[in-house]
């Protein structure tokens, strides 16, 4: 199975913000919409960062309660890992345990086409071994 796969079953809509918005905006983002990441963008829409749950605890940190009137460019992961919809959910297993990181934008064309988070995969990847288990018990009972 194919990222493109995953995106047909969730969608292709990313939360995003610009590099200026406060981490307390981020932070009500993603509790409104109970998701773990934003993607930042520039000012041309190209993918700038990403901030995580994980980005803004180690702001908070080290800067305490003040962190959430930093920006979202201020505690951003700006060496952003990316996939394109061709990627195989194996690879993007590999890639997101290896990297310990649990977001990846989905670029294609250099343009933001949606984002994969590790439960994404996760829930794909069960799905596919359910199917494959199923199919190996019709197999088995028909011989």
């Amino acid at each position: 199975m194919h990222v493109a796969a995953i995106l047909k079953e969730k969608g292709r809509a990313v939360e995003t913000v610009t590099g200026n918005v406060t981490l307390g905006e981020v932070v009500r983002r993603l509790a409104a919409r109970r998701i773990g990441a934003v993607v930042v963008c520039g000012p041309r829409g190209e993918v700038a960062g990403i901030v995580s749950e994980r980005d803004i605890v180690r702001m908070l940190a080290t800067h305490g309660s003040g962190a959430l009137d930093r920006s979202a460019g201020e505690a951003m992961t700006s060496d952003v890992e990316t996939c394109r919809e061709a990627d195989t959910i194996d690879e993007l297993m590999s890639r997101m345990t290896k990297g310990r990181f649990r977001h990846l934008p989905v670029l294609e064309g250099g343009a933001l086409v949606g984002i994969v988070s590790i439960g994404d995969v996760v829930k794909h990847r069960v799905a596919e071994v359910e199917l494959e288990a199923s199919a190996m018990r019709d197999y088995i009972t028909a011989v």
